[in-house]
């Protein structure tokens, strides 16, 4: 078994204006199908500051940066997939909320979306 499988998934120019970069499903996806695994590499730093770190413990005090295509899901509060995390082996699976149709983009709802600073001006409009 592989730790980093982002196989079905592409990252390229975001349909979200602002954005950047999304990721898009590369098939289509059922309701709580794997989208993507991967692994986390833990950091010491404070990540308020900074959206491309994910809170990596329940107390809000480690940050890690992740593998594959999930730094480049994009937020909102209607999201169509959800990253569990698993802390002590710092491993996530992405999993789909809902069906997913291929070329659709993945969005995910970001824990620390109401608390962290570095996501202050996004938070306000959605």
């Amino acid at each position: 078994m592989t730790l980093v499988d982002c196989s079905h998934v592409v990252v390229k120019e975001s349909r979200y204006v602002g954005a950047g970069l999304g990721a898009f499903a590369k098939c289509d996806f059922e309701s709580g199908e794997v989208v993507e695994t991967g692994v986390a590499r833990v950091i010491a730093c404070d990540g308020n500051h900074d959206p491309y770190l994910f809170t990596w413990s329940e107390d809000r005090s480690r940050w890690a940066f992740c593998s594959g295509c999930a730094p480049f899901y994009n937020t909102c509060v209607d999201s169509n997939t959800k990253m569990v995390r698993d802390f002590e082996n710092n491993t996530s699976v992405i999993y789909a909320k809902r069906a997913i149709q291929q070329d659709e983009e993945l969005t995910h709802t970001y824990q620390s979306l109401k608390w962290r600073p570095c996501f202050s001006q996004l938070n306000a409009v959605l």
